[in-house]
């Protein structure tokens, strides 16, 4: 199989990065993706049984795509034809596609391998159609992003999505130990300073392997700890992308935390967020959110809080403020939970459409007009506060509709509260009506 370095004329003794040079030789070298080349496995099945078709990889970088991807193009002995989504355009397409049938005319096939395919707009990736189709290509996608969002539906019904993991703890020691038969002697790592280069790939193997290199080529004469380990390399940013999915996985795994009363997992997804850049108000106004949607009347407290986390914020920016972004989240999480705003809010909002433009009952309308008095507004009501308890019992729901109790408190926090309320006040308008 033609390497990078070969298709890009280099002699074999050009200098090249370790990724490249512990590329994977087989499938089975590849590492951290059993669920996917395994003998089980979608890629492990589609192998043994030597039918190729054309899938989307999908997954974090570094976690193997076009290793993948060449080596499905050893296994079935096709024509191995890569393209970048970023720096290729539709003439480039139709080249590919026109060697490629070329190609077949003497019976060789062709894996086409699309790096960051989400990036060709939908009319290009139209153009795969015809091509995969009827055979000419085997197309062989790589994306970060979700396929759902950004691929066109009439090529992901002709191409079988298959998600890459990020690669775990045992899968980077694997490639650590890689490593360091290659170079033929141990990093001089203690225990603590590998953990940290593993922590440091966050499930990126070619990152890992970037580091490893580093590290190699550190002048060093004895094990280095994690302190020593991180004045010697630059730590990689999270991997967070304030534009992209992970964005919005991050925010969902805060909100879920909270709704979930898990004030420790709440406080890990902030802090993935804030050490990302995540914008912290824009952190804020999920936490708002979860208060009047998660918690509402169950303790009406929450959203005085997650208000005055964003007024701390303001009034002390970063890092300081970030404290009051924290005291909002445990308090939250930590707070009773009810849906039963958010529930009676989609009641009412339903009843609305469905019995439409039903005008007040008559007694509760306003009559500054003689007008309006001869009409019968305002005959009949009854002042609240000057009714026995400050309750008239009175119809506010207009005529011709049926009562409706859209608001249900739960047995939690304060709503146990508002359900003694609202308990006594529908026996007293019962009583009232003669409906006891």
């Amino acid at each position: 199989m033609t390497d990078l370095f070969e298709a890009g004329g280099l002699p074999d003794d050009a200098p090249r990065p370790l990724a490249d040079r512990l590329r994977p030789k087989t499938l089975g070298e590849v590492v951290g993706q059993d669920h996917l080349l395994g003998p089980e496995g979608p890629i492990g099945r589609m192998v043994a049984q030597g039918r190729p078709h054309s899938i989307i990889l999908w997954g974090p970088p570094g976690t193997g795509k076009t290793t993948i991807a060449r080596l499905l193009s050893t296994a079935f002995k096709l024509h191995f034809e890569q393209l970048s989504a970023v720096f290729s355009g539709v003439a480039d397409l139709k080249k590919t596609f026109d060697a490629a049938r070329q190609r077949r005319k003497t019976g060789q096939g062709t894996l086409l391998f699309v790096d960051e395919i989400h990036r060709f707009n939908r009319s290009q990736q139209d153009s795969f159609l015809p091509v995969v189709e009827d055979g000419t290509v085997v197309l062989v996608g790589a994306t970060t992003e979700n396929p759902s969002f950004e691929l066109n539906g009439a090529l992901l019904s002709r191409a079988q999505v298959l998600v890459l993991r990020r690669l775990d703890d045992a899968a980077l020691e694997t490639l650590l130990e890689r490593v360091e038969k290659h170079y033929g002697e141990k990093l001089l790592l203690n225990v603590d300073a590998r953990a940290s280069v593993r922590a440091m790939a966050d499930g990126d193997g070619r990152y890992l392997l970037n580091l490893a290199e580093d590290v190699a080529a550190l002048k060093v004469v004895k094990p280095m700890d994690s302190a020593a380990l991180v004045a010697a390399v630059q730590r990689r940013a999270p991997l967070y992308d304030k534009s992209r999915e992970e964005h919005y996985n991050l925010i969902s795994a805060l909100h879920k935390s909270i709704r979930g009363s898990d004030p420790d997992a709440a406080l890990y997804w902030m802090a993935r967020m804030l050490a990302g850049g995540e914008q912290p108000l824009y952190i804020v106004r999920r936490l708002v959110r979860a208060a009047v949607e998660d918690i509402g009347l169950a303790d009406p407290q929450a959203v005085v809080q997650a208000l005055a986390a964003k007024d701390v914020y303001d009034f002390l920016g970063s890092p300081e403020g970030e404290i009051a972004l924290v005291q909002a989240v445990l308090y939250l999480a930590s707070a009773p939970k009810s849906n039963a705003v958010y529930k009676a809010q989609g009641a009412a909002r339903r009843a609305a459409e469905e019995h439409g433009s039903l005008m007040p009952p008559a007694h509760i309308l306003n009559a500054p007009t003689k007008l309006m008095k001869n009409l019968g507004y305002g005959k009949g009501y009854e002042y609240d506060h000057e009714a026995e308890g400050a309750f008239s019992g009175q119809n506010y729901f207009p005529d011709g509709m049926k009562r409706e109790a859209f608001y249900r408190p739960n047995d939690t926090g304060f709503e146990r509260e508002i359900a003694k309320r609202l308990e006594y006040w529908a026996k007293l308008r019962a009583k009232m009506s003669g409906n006891e």
